[in-house]
Protein backbone atom coordinates (compact mmCIF):
# COMPACT_ATOMS: atom_id res chain seq x y z
CA UNK A 1 0.00 0.00 0.00
CA UNK A 2 1.47 3.33 -1.02
CA UNK A 3 0.00 6.48 0.56
CA UNK A 4 -0.78 9.32 -1.81
CA UNK A 5 -1.85 12.93 -1.48
CA UNK A 6 -4.89 14.99 -2.55
CA UNK A 7 -3.08 16.42 -5.57
CA UNK A 8 -1.73 13.08 -6.83
CA UNK A 9 -3.97 13.22 -9.90
CA UNK A 10 -7.45 12.13 -11.00
CA UNK A 11 -8.63 8.54 -10.78
CA UNK A 12 -11.69 7.73 -12.86
CA UNK A 13 -12.33 4.61 -10.77
CA UNK A 14 -13.12 6.71 -7.74
CA UNK A 15 -16.62 7.69 -6.68
CA UNK A 16 -16.93 11.44 -6.26
CA UNK A 17 -18.40 12.77 -3.03
CA UNK A 18 -21.50 13.92 -4.94
CA UNK A 19 -22.20 10.29 -5.89
CA UNK A 20 -21.94 8.91 -2.36
CA UNK A 21 -25.12 7.86 -0.51
CA UNK A 22 -24.47 10.52 2.15
CA UNK A 23 -24.43 13.31 -0.45
CA UNK A 24 -28.19 13.88 -0.45
CA UNK A 25 -28.64 13.92 3.33
CA UNK A 26 -25.18 15.05 4.50
CA UNK A 27 -25.52 14.07 8.16
CA UNK A 28 -21.71 14.12 8.37
CA UNK A 29 -21.64 17.82 7.45
CA UNK A 30 -24.28 19.07 9.89
CA UNK A 31 -23.47 21.01 13.04
CA UNK A 32 -27.08 20.80 14.16
CA UNK A 33 -28.84 17.63 15.26
CA UNK A 34 -27.71 15.21 18.00
CA UNK A 35 -24.11 15.27 19.25
CA UNK A 36 -23.83 11.68 17.97
CA UNK A 37 -25.51 10.08 14.95
CA UNK A 38 -24.96 6.41 14.07
CA UNK A 39 -25.93 4.50 10.93
CA UNK A 40 -25.76 0.82 10.04
CA UNK A 41 -24.37 0.08 6.60
CA UNK A 42 -24.65 -2.64 3.99
CA UNK A 43 -23.84 -3.18 0.36
CA UNK A 44 -27.14 -2.29 -1.21
CA UNK A 45 -28.49 0.88 -2.75
CA UNK A 46 -31.09 1.50 -0.02
CA UNK A 47 -28.42 1.73 2.67
CA UNK A 48 -27.70 5.32 3.67
CA UNK A 49 -24.17 4.31 4.68
CA UNK A 50 -23.37 2.39 1.48
CA UNK A 51 -20.37 0.09 1.63
CA UNK A 52 -19.30 -2.96 -0.43
CA UNK A 53 -16.36 -2.51 -2.81
CA UNK A 54 -16.01 1.14 -3.73
CA UNK A 55 -13.79 4.18 -3.33
CA UNK A 56 -14.50 7.74 -2.26
CA UNK A 57 -12.23 10.45 -3.58
CA UNK A 58 -10.54 13.09 -1.43
CA UNK A 59 -12.97 14.93 0.85
CA UNK A 60 -13.49 16.06 4.44
CA UNK A 61 -16.43 16.41 6.82
CA UNK A 62 -17.67 18.74 9.54
CA UNK A 63 -18.32 15.83 11.90
CA UNK A 64 -15.71 13.38 13.09
CA UNK A 65 -16.30 9.80 11.92
CA UNK A 66 -15.81 6.48 13.69
CA UNK A 67 -16.52 3.52 11.44
CA UNK A 68 -16.28 -0.25 11.73
CA UNK A 69 -16.64 -3.11 9.24
CA UNK A 70 -17.55 -6.77 9.74
CA UNK A 71 -15.73 -8.19 6.72
CA UNK A 72 -13.22 -7.17 4.07
CA UNK A 73 -10.78 -4.29 4.47
CA UNK A 74 -10.77 -0.49 4.37
CA UNK A 75 -7.84 1.70 3.32
CA UNK A 76 -7.76 5.29 4.52
CA UNK A 77 -5.30 7.73 2.96
CA UNK A 78 -4.56 11.16 4.43
CA UNK A 79 -1.93 13.80 3.59
CA UNK A 80 -0.02 12.63 6.69
CA UNK A 81 -0.01 8.89 6.04
CA UNK A 82 -2.29 5.93 5.64
CA UNK A 83 -3.73 3.06 7.60
CA UNK A 84 -5.75 -0.10 7.10
CA UNK A 85 -8.89 -1.13 8.92
CA UNK A 86 -9.55 -4.87 9.26
CA UNK A 87 -12.85 -6.28 10.57
CA UNK A 88 -14.00 -5.52 14.12
CA UNK A 89 -11.67 -2.56 14.63
CA UNK A 90 -12.82 1.05 14.34
CA UNK A 91 -11.26 3.85 12.33
CA UNK A 92 -11.43 7.43 13.57
CA UNK A 93 -11.21 10.46 11.24
CA UNK A 94 -11.38 13.83 13.02
CA UNK A 95 -13.46 16.73 11.81
CA UNK A 96 -11.96 18.60 8.85
CA UNK A 97 -9.23 16.05 8.02
CA UNK A 98 -9.02 15.46 4.26
CA UNK A 99 -9.06 11.76 3.41
CA UNK A 100 -9.65 9.19 0.71
CA UNK A 101 -11.34 5.87 1.52
CA UNK A 102 -11.34 2.51 -0.27
CA UNK A 103 -13.74 -0.28 0.74
CA UNK A 104 -12.86 -3.81 -0.39
CA UNK A 105 -15.29 -6.69 0.08
CA UNK A 106 -17.17 -4.99 2.93
CA UNK A 107 -20.65 -6.49 3.45
CA UNK A 108 -21.79 -4.75 6.63
CA UNK A 109 -20.63 -2.28 9.25
CA UNK A 110 -21.52 1.01 10.91
CA UNK A 111 -20.50 4.64 11.18
CA UNK A 112 -20.78 7.09 14.09
CA UNK A 113 -20.76 10.83 13.35
CA UNK A 114 -19.61 13.05 16.22
CA UNK A 115 -20.25 16.80 16.25
CA UNK A 116 -17.10 18.91 16.79
CA UNK A 117 -18.34 20.32 20.11
CA UNK A 118 -18.75 16.76 21.42
CA UNK A 119 -15.38 15.52 20.11
CA UNK A 120 -12.98 17.82 21.95
CA UNK A 121 -11.46 14.91 23.92
CA UNK A 122 -11.14 12.56 20.93
CA UNK A 123 -7.91 11.98 18.96
CA UNK A 124 -6.80 14.90 16.80
CA UNK A 125 -5.29 12.62 14.13
CA UNK A 126 -6.73 9.65 12.21
CA UNK A 127 -6.19 6.32 13.94
CA UNK A 128 -7.48 2.78 14.43
CA UNK A 129 -8.86 1.74 17.82
CA UNK A 130 -10.17 -1.41 19.44
CA UNK A 131 -13.90 -1.85 20.07
CA UNK A 132 -15.12 -2.96 23.48
CA UNK A 133 -18.39 -4.77 24.09
CA UNK A 134 -19.73 -1.63 25.76
CA UNK A 135 -18.82 0.53 22.78
CA UNK A 136 -20.50 -1.97 20.44
CA UNK A 137 -23.66 -1.99 22.57
CA UNK A 138 -23.77 1.80 22.68
CA UNK A 139 -23.43 2.01 18.91
CA UNK A 140 -26.30 -0.45 18.52
CA UNK A 141 -28.48 1.78 20.69
CA UNK A 142 -27.40 4.91 18.77
CA UNK A 143 -28.33 3.26 15.45
CA UNK A 144 -31.91 3.08 16.76
CA UNK A 145 -32.14 6.90 16.82
CA UNK A 146 -30.49 7.40 13.42
CA UNK A 147 -33.41 9.45 12.07
CA UNK A 148 -33.92 11.51 15.23
CA UNK A 149 -33.21 15.25 15.11
CA UNK A 150 -33.62 15.74 18.88
CA UNK A 151 -32.64 13.13 21.47
CA UNK A 152 -34.49 12.29 24.65
CA UNK A 153 -32.68 12.99 27.95
CA UNK A 154 -31.69 9.33 28.45
CA UNK A 155 -30.41 9.17 24.87
CA UNK A 156 -28.33 12.30 25.42
CA UNK A 157 -26.72 10.63 28.43
CA UNK A 158 -25.97 7.51 26.38
CA UNK A 159 -24.52 9.68 23.61
CA UNK A 160 -22.07 11.18 26.10
CA UNK A 161 -21.10 7.71 27.35
CA UNK A 162 -20.56 6.65 23.74
CA UNK A 163 -18.18 9.57 23.19
CA UNK A 164 -16.38 8.68 26.45
CA UNK A 165 -15.94 5.08 25.26
CA UNK A 166 -14.46 6.27 21.95
CA UNK A 167 -12.02 8.42 23.94
CA UNK A 168 -11.02 5.43 26.07
CA UNK A 169 -10.66 2.98 23.15
CA UNK A 170 -7.11 1.59 22.86
CA UNK A 171 -5.13 2.54 19.76
CA UNK A 172 -3.98 -0.27 17.47
CA UNK A 173 -0.74 -0.20 15.41
CA UNK A 174 -2.32 -0.12 11.96
CA UNK A 175 -1.15 3.28 10.73
CA UNK A 176 1.77 4.25 8.55
CA UNK A 177 2.72 7.90 9.17
CA UNK A 178 4.55 9.50 6.27
CA UNK A 179 7.38 12.04 6.58
CA UNK A 180 6.74 15.42 5.00
CA UNK A 181 10.33 16.51 4.28
CA UNK A 182 10.80 15.93 0.54
CA UNK A 183 14.20 14.26 0.92
CA UNK A 184 13.08 11.77 3.57
CA UNK A 185 9.82 11.21 1.71
CA UNK A 186 11.92 9.91 -1.20
CA UNK A 187 13.51 7.41 1.18
CA UNK A 188 10.08 6.31 2.41
CA UNK A 189 8.77 5.92 -1.14
CA UNK A 190 11.77 3.77 -2.02
CA UNK A 191 10.96 1.46 0.89
CA UNK A 192 7.30 1.18 -0.16
CA UNK A 193 8.36 0.34 -3.72
CA UNK A 194 10.47 -2.57 -2.45
CA UNK A 195 9.06 -3.82 0.85
CA UNK A 196 11.06 -7.03 0.62
CA UNK A 197 14.34 -5.21 0.12
CA UNK A 198 17.08 -4.89 2.70
CA UNK A 199 18.84 -1.72 1.50
CA UNK A 200 20.34 0.17 4.43
CA UNK A 201 19.24 3.64 5.42
CA UNK A 202 22.68 4.88 4.40
CA UNK A 203 22.21 3.54 0.87
CA UNK A 204 18.65 4.83 0.51
CA UNK A 205 19.55 8.25 1.93
CA UNK A 206 22.45 8.61 -0.49
CA UNK A 207 20.13 7.89 -3.43
CA UNK A 208 17.68 10.47 -2.09
CA UNK A 209 20.34 13.16 -1.71
CA UNK A 210 20.30 13.42 2.07
CA UNK A 211 22.73 12.36 4.75
CA UNK A 212 21.87 9.24 6.72
CA UNK A 213 22.18 11.21 9.94
CA UNK A 214 19.61 13.77 8.78
CA UNK A 215 17.31 11.06 7.45
CA UNK A 216 17.48 9.16 10.74
CA UNK A 217 16.66 12.30 12.72
CA UNK A 218 13.78 13.33 10.44
CA UNK A 219 12.19 9.89 10.46
CA UNK A 220 11.85 10.10 14.23
CA UNK A 221 10.79 13.76 14.23
CA UNK A 222 8.16 13.42 11.49
CA UNK A 223 6.79 9.89 11.96
CA UNK A 224 7.48 9.16 15.62
CA UNK A 225 9.40 6.03 14.56
CA UNK A 226 12.98 5.15 13.81
CA UNK A 227 13.73 4.04 10.25
CA UNK A 228 13.89 0.31 11.09
CA UNK A 229 10.62 0.46 13.02
CA UNK A 230 8.97 2.44 10.21
CA UNK A 231 10.02 -0.13 7.57
CA UNK A 232 8.66 -2.95 9.73
CA UNK A 233 5.39 -1.05 10.15
CA UNK A 234 5.16 -0.60 6.37
CA UNK A 235 5.56 -4.35 5.95
CA UNK A 236 2.97 -5.02 8.63
CA UNK A 237 0.38 -2.75 6.99
CA UNK A 238 0.99 -4.40 3.62
CA UNK A 239 0.73 -7.85 5.20
CA UNK A 240 -2.65 -7.05 6.75
CA UNK A 241 -4.04 -6.06 3.37
CA UNK A 242 -2.79 -9.22 1.72
CA UNK A 243 -3.87 -11.51 4.56
CA UNK A 244 -7.37 -10.04 4.36
CA UNK A 245 -7.38 -10.90 0.65
CA UNK A 246 -6.57 -14.53 1.43
CA UNK A 247 -2.91 -14.75 0.39
CA UNK A 248 -0.92 -17.55 2.06
CA UNK A 249 1.32 -16.58 4.94
CA UNK A 250 4.34 -18.18 3.27
CA UNK A 251 3.93 -16.13 0.10
CA UNK A 252 3.58 -12.90 2.04
CA UNK A 253 6.55 -13.66 4.30
CA UNK A 254 8.80 -14.36 1.31
CA UNK A 255 7.79 -11.24 -0.62
CA UNK A 256 8.30 -9.02 2.43
CA UNK A 257 11.85 -10.25 2.98
CA UNK A 258 11.40 -12.63 5.92
CA UNK A 259 13.67 -15.66 5.80
CA UNK A 260 10.93 -18.01 7.04
CA UNK A 261 7.17 -17.83 7.63
CA UNK A 262 7.92 -18.38 11.34
CA UNK A 263 9.88 -15.13 11.48
CA UNK A 264 6.97 -13.26 9.90
CA UNK A 265 4.46 -14.86 12.28
CA UNK A 266 6.66 -13.90 15.25
CA UNK A 267 6.71 -10.27 14.05
CA UNK A 268 2.93 -10.31 13.62
CA UNK A 269 2.44 -11.80 17.08
CA UNK A 270 4.64 -9.12 18.67
CA UNK A 271 2.51 -6.42 17.02
CA UNK A 272 -0.96 -7.88 17.69
CA UNK A 273 -0.53 -10.47 20.41
CA UNK A 274 -1.76 -13.34 18.22
CA UNK A 275 -0.97 -15.17 14.99
CA UNK A 276 -2.32 -13.98 11.60
CA UNK A 277 -4.77 -16.89 11.50
CA UNK A 278 -6.29 -16.14 14.90
CA UNK A 279 -6.35 -12.41 14.17
CA UNK A 280 -8.55 -12.83 11.10
CA UNK A 281 -10.69 -15.60 12.57
CA UNK A 282 -11.52 -13.49 15.58
CA UNK A 283 -15.26 -12.89 16.04
CA UNK A 284 -15.69 -9.52 17.67
CA UNK A 285 -18.63 -8.30 19.74
CA UNK A 286 -19.93 -6.38 16.71
CA UNK A 287 -21.05 -9.38 14.66
CA UNK A 288 -24.61 -9.05 15.98
CA UNK A 289 -24.64 -5.27 16.28
CA UNK A 290 -27.95 -5.08 14.46
CA UNK A 291 -30.01 -7.38 12.30
CA UNK A 292 -31.15 -6.75 8.74
CA UNK A 293 -34.65 -5.67 9.74
CA UNK A 294 -33.36 -3.06 12.17
CA UNK A 295 -31.03 -1.62 9.55
CA UNK A 296 -33.63 -1.57 6.77
CA UNK A 297 -36.09 0.21 9.08
CA UNK A 298 -33.52 2.80 10.11
CA UNK A 299 -32.52 3.41 6.49
CA UNK A 300 -36.10 3.83 5.36
CA UNK A 301 -36.85 6.29 8.16
CA UNK A 302 -33.70 8.30 7.45
CA UNK A 303 -34.53 8.51 3.75
CA UNK A 304 -38.21 9.38 4.19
Amino acid sequence: MRPDTPDSGPDTALMSLDESPFAKYKPNDRLDGPPVWAFGGRDHERSLFRIGTRELDWHSHVRGQLFCIHSGLVHVHTPFGAWVLPPYRAGWIPSGVTHRVSFSGVVSGWIVLVAPYAATGLPSAPCVVGVSELLAALVKRAVSWASREVLKPDEMRLAQVLVDEIERAPAEPLGLPMPTDARVLRVARAVLDDLGGHASLEMLAKRAGVSSRTARRLFVAETGMGFTQWRQQARLVSALERLANGEPVGTIADSLGYSTPSNFIAMFRRAFGESPGRYFRQVGPLAHLYDDEEEDEADQEAMS
